[in-house]
This record gives structure tokens, sequence and C-alpha cells, in this order.
């Protein structure tokens, strides 16, 4: 399950911190986001996918590892990027 070139450029569009860049904390959060919110309606479906269940939590996870990092060294990024994707509530 991977995520369209269009769908992918888009995403680093939206979330990139200069020009050419594709790596930092926010574009890998935000893709992330998109792959996990893919991942939760294919579950939705396929109610028997275990492996496709596991990926889903290690992702979140890593998604999670992610923000930790971005808190820790830069609190207001932290804030602007949850608010943008909308991921807590």
């Amino acid at each position: 399950m991977t995520l369209a070139l269009e769908k992918k450029n888009a995403v680093i569009e939206a979330n990139r911190v200069h020009t050419t860049d594709t790596g930092s904390p926010e574009v890998q959060v935000a893709m992330l986001t998109e792959r996990i919110n893919q991942l939760t309606e294919h579950l939705r479906v396929e109610k028997n996918d275990f492996h496709g269940r596991r990926g889903l939590l290690m992702m979140v996870g890593k998604r999670r590892r992610l923000l930790k990092y971005l808190n820790r060294e830069n609190p207001e990024r932290y804030r602007t990027l949850i608010e943008k994707l909308g991921l807590r509530r």
C-alpha cells in the first residue's frame, strides 16, 4: 500500500520547510499520516488482514517517535504540525 506519486508530491508540497525539503520531520509525519489513513480504511474492509494491521501499528509507532522528537527539538513546529494534520483533539 503506497501513495500515488501525485498524492505524495502534494503532501510533500504542503508540509515542506524549504524548497528542496523531502525529509524533514514534518514531511515524514505527514506522509505517515496519509499512509495510516489509507491503511485504516483498508482494514475496515479487510478485517482479517493481520499483517497489514502489524504494519499499521509500526507506522503509528514511528509517527509517534517522530512527533516526540519534533516536540523536544522545536515545540512551536510540533504544535503547528499537529494542528495542520488534525492529530490531537
